[in-house]
């Protein structure tokens, strides 16, 4: 039976696909996302100890007043819930912008820019930068995530097309836990370590195959236990009750190669990392619905910017 608190968050999802073409609905699913206790200036991050108002046009003033305009009585600066996130200075309408977020947030084997800019209305040069601004929004900082503890494993992958060199991807992940993707230049003792360092507490117990690039960087671990593939050994029973496998990483990665194969078709590599970690996102999300996702996502697209420039330079 359907709960009041499931049938709430599939109303978070639904309120997104019914913004579509009303700015006003949009602009009010934002600021309830961005700012769930009210208000706050992103400039000088006043939270209403002195007064936030919200501009209205009067009947006697020549000029206008755009809708959704707010004043801050600290700073005394006006701002609008697009200012510093990833869509401040975009001319894309909030309506647009709330179902590409929704999209995004809801594919499990992600969409294609090109599906994106048929949904939605805009032109594909368009549609491709609004995903990867919110890509770059998905991306986690490692300043301020937690390391992955408890037993974690850690397996690497090819991606790219036959006929050229394919770039490795190294996945981290906490067994019934977070996720995190790093790509590297290289296969090397030297790389893995360093993703392990980023990643990995030196208190967890590390999983890999039996790949000869692990085996000095996890001396610094805590304990380090390898299945060999190679022998047809995917899972094995430890005498202390645990288990040691790489499978938890391998079905992430089967649900990035899904997306490569069935949405994207190719993915350069300068612009492989946000692909990575939109997945570790929704990895990281998985046991949440569609509506609260959609939810929390809304907070993590503050100062998050990306230009243009910056997102084409590398293509």
């Amino acid at each position: 039976m359907e709960t009041s608190k499931n049938k709430a968050e599939a109303c978070v999802l639904a309120d997104s696909f019914q913004a579509l073409g009303d700015e006003t609905k949009a602009r009010d699913l934002l600021e309830a996302w961005r700012w769930p206790n009210g208000p706050v200036c992103p400039r000088c991050k006043n939270a209403g100890d002195k007064r936030i108002s919200k501009l209205e046009a009067q009947s006697t003033s020549r000029k206008g007043v755009r809708k959704g305009v707010y004043f801050c009585g600290a700073c005394r600066k006006q701002f609008t819930v697009t200012v510093g996130t990833i869509l401040e200075r975009s001319h894309v309408p909030m309506s647009k912008w709330v179902m590409a977020l929704s999209l995004l947030c809801s594919s499990k084997k992600s969409i294609s820019a090109n599906q994106v800019h048929r949904m939605i209305g805009v032109t594909y040069k368009t549609a491709w930068f609004m995903c990867h601004r919110i890509r770059h929004a998905m991306t986690a900082d490692p300043a301020t995530e937690p390391k992955l503890t408890g037993t974690v494993e850690v397996d690497e992958t090819f991606v790219g097309p036959r006929a050229k060199p394919k770039t490795p991807v190294v996945a981290l992940v906490q067994r019934d836990g977070l996720a995190r993707v790093k790509v590297i230049a290289s296969v090397t003792q030297k790389n893995l370590g360093a993703a392990l360092s980023e990643c990995v507490s030196k208190e967890a117990v590390v999983n890999t195959d039996e790949h000869p690039g692990y085996k000095n960087p996890l001396k610094q671990w805590k304990e380090h236990q390898t299945v060999n593939h190679s022998r047809q050994e995917y899972q094995r029973n430890n005498q202390d009750g645990s288990k040691a496998s790489t499978n938890t990483a391998e079905s992430f990665f089967s649900l990035l190669k899904r997306a490569i194969i069935g949405a994207w078709h190719h993915i350069s590599r300068e612009h492989l990392a946000r692909y990575a970690n939109e997945f570790a996102f929704r990895w990281n999300t998985r046991h949440q619905t569609d509506g609260t996702r959609l939810k929390g996502f809304g907070q993590l697209i503050e100062n998050k910017r990306l230009t243009y420039r910056q997102v084409s330079c590398v293509c």
